[in-house]
């Protein structure tokens, strides 16, 4: 079985680099995983989708906006993410990419195997490549998270 960790994110838009730094920070941890692929991107809706195919489990880190304290990490399934991270209004968010993406018979991931860990954003707006102090004190927990996952996911795999 294999699993995605996926940061997310624009490096040059302060907190919405938040994926782009847990990843960053979770890949020397996870070297020897062979079964983890720990990588970064800049998108979301259908090309997100197409990054997920092949793998059995993911979990994607991003930066969210949802009213919530600026620091707050949510722990989301695809379905509780109503909008998409995309530059083009003709995309569409990650439930739809994924049911187009198993309509057309690619390999992803069912939902149940993706989690979703959003880090509530303070500022996504300011060209900065430094988290504000709150998104930046979440990091830890962020991590514990991502760990915690990935030790559950592999021992569902080995039963």
């Amino acid at each position: 079985m294999t699993t995605l960790l996926l940061g997310l994110g624009n490096p040059l838009l302060r907190d919405d680099s938040v994926g782009l730094k847990v990843a960053q920070l979770l890949r020397p941890l996870l070297v020897d995983r062979s079964d983890v692929t720990v990588d970064e991107d800049y998108w979301g809706g259908l090309r997100l989708m197409e990054r997920m195919i092949g793998f059995d489990h993911a979990i994607i880190i991003d930066a969210i906006i949802s009213g919530a304290k600026p620091g707050t990490v949510h722990v989301l399934s695809p379905g509780d993410m109503p909008t998409q991270r995309s530059i083009s209004a003709h995309d569409v968010n990650l439930s739809t990419a994924l049911a187009v993406g198993r309509e057309a018979g690619a390999s992803l991931p069912n939902n149940e195997h993706i989690l979703l860990i959003g880090v509530e954003a303070a500022d996504v707006q300011t060209f900065d490549e430094e988290l504000t102090t709150e998104v930046k004190a979440a990091l830890p927990e962020v991590i514990t998270i991502a760990l915690s996952a990935l030790k559950e996911i592999k021992g569902r795999d080995e039963r």
